[in-house]
């Protein structure tokens, strides 16, 4: 007989924040996140915390509330290099990456993308190392470092194992300029 599998109010809580997140409902989402990360904390599943803590970081960039999500994804990532979670330590990097790039703070951007694409390598996440350079990639090009920010989103471009449509489309582009260049 099959053990029927049993979900803690912690993992409702986390369920309920998902689904409130891509319902749009940031605010109720981040309730239940914060609930959830109180219960997870209680039952010592640190991992499960620091994941609650990289939910209300991406949360609040979404509401452009810098300095909160900032606190919480660098909470995160602390936690994360702490238990030597590699993933999840590149995943809270990147989620960095982007605050500092909306705040306009290219060079800890760049920083936070350049480590979390290493971490990506190290832990062979080919797609999401892909997906970071490009990230990286775009950001150097904008501050004008455009030779430097083609060829990393050029191996980006190379590494991501789902490239978009306009990502296939762009790397159909650099092969007929290879061609034609030669």
């Amino acid at each position: 007989m099959a053990q029927a599998m049993v979900v803690t109010k912690a993992e409702e809580l986390q369920q309920e924040g998902l689904r409130l997140f891509q319902e749009g409902l940031l605010d109720e989402a981040a309730r239940r996140f914060g609930e959830a990360m109180e219960h997870f904390a209680e039952d010592g599943r640190e991992i499960e915390v620091g994941e609650m803590l990289n939910n209300l970081g991406v949360i609040r960039r979404k509401q452009g509330r810098w300095e909160d999500a900032l606190e919480s994804l660098e909470e995160a990532r602390r936690l994360f290099v702490r238990v030597e979670d590699r993933p999840r330590e590149a995943q809270s990097l990147g989620n960095l990456a982007g605050v500092y790039a909306s705040l306009k703070r290219r060079e800890e951007a760049e920083q936070a993308w350049s480590a979390a694409a290493s971490l990506f390598q190290d832990i062979g996440d080919s797609q999401k190392q892909g997906e970071t350079l490009i990230a990286l990639g775009v950001s150097m090009f904008k501050s004008g470092r455009r030779q430097e920010g083609l060829a990393t989103y050029q191996a980006g471009l190379g590494i991501v194992e789902k490239p978009t449509v306009l990502q296939r489309l762009y790397r159909l582009l650099l092969v007929i300029q290879t061609r034609i260049l030669g």
